[in-house]
């Protein structure tokens, strides 16, 4: 199975939506806390974008919990965990 990376912080409502998302399609992930501002840094350089949550499966950035929410619901999810693994 493809890695699944969640970039988050503690206290972000998107973020939990997502892990839950990941969570209840029974798919595990590795979560990068980026609380701190070199981790914060690292995944604005890996996403070009500067929000939490950023998710990648593979080497495919999904994008945020909109992105991923959007990607479960039309099924492309599934296609790229599939072409992923």
């Amino acid at each position: 199975m493809a890695e699944i990376i969640v970039y988050s912080t503690a206290y972000c409502p998107y973020c939990n939506m997502a892990k839950k998302l990941l969570e209840g399609k029974g798919l595990a992930y590795q979560e990068i806390n980026v609380d701190d501002k070199a981790l914060w840094q690292d995944m604005e350089a890996k996403s070009g974008r500067n929000t939490v949550p950023q998710i990648f499966i593979g080497n495919t950035h999904i994008g945020g919990f909109d992105d991923l929410s959007a990607a479960d619901k039309s099924d492309k999810l599934d296609q790229i965990i599939a072409s992923e693994s």
